[in-house]
């Protein structure tokens, strides 16, 4: 399996992807890949990778800018999407590991908003005061790279509202 940078010929099968896997969660919202479509239009994407096996798109993790309070420099990850039939392979994992190399190099931290027992083994953790309104605080995660503690609310880019222009 190969992690690497999406490229223009990735585009749709990135799209069927992110629907494919979302359909299973029953906090997804159905938008999620409409979310990447508009993050890419408008040159948002700080990272989108995809895991490919066998010349196919098995995986992908989007990634862009954040803050959280009065902080920017935050890494928001999501979405994670692996194809189902891959899910419990490992594939999730690697993009994972991928993204938060590279935003290390660039970010004071990653953020995200998804389910503790997942993405806690990877270090992230919700904290006291960090918050996104109207999301259960339990999910809403961040991975600190310098220690420092995130306090405040978590502000992701405007295509993260597309659920509300519905």
């Amino acid at each position: 399996m190969l992690i690497r940078n999406e490229t223009a010929a990735d585009i749709p099968a990135i799209g069927r992807l992110i629907t494919d896997a979302m359909r299973l969660l029953p906090q997804a919202t159905g938008t999620e890949a409409g979310i990447v479509e508009k993050l890419r239009a408008e040159g948002a994407l700080a990272l989108s990778l995809v895991a490919e096996d066998g010349g196919q798109v098995v995986g992908h993790l989007a990634a862009s800018a954040a803050r959280i309070g009065a902080q920017d420099g935050w890494g928001l990850i999501g979405p994670l999407a692996v194809s189902p039939p891959r899910h419990r392979q490992g594939i999730g994992s690697a993009l994972m590991a991928e993204a938060l190399r590279r935003l290390r190099t660039t970010c004071r931290g990653a953020a995200l908003v998804g389910d503790p027992a997942y993405y806690g083994r990877f270090g992230f953790r919700a904290f006291p005061g960090l918050h996104i309104p109207g999301c259960p605080p339990e999910v809403v995660q961040a991975l600190p790279f310098d220690g420092t503690e995130p306090c405040g609310e978590l502000t992701h880019h405007p295509a993260f509202g597309l659920d509300q222009q519905a």
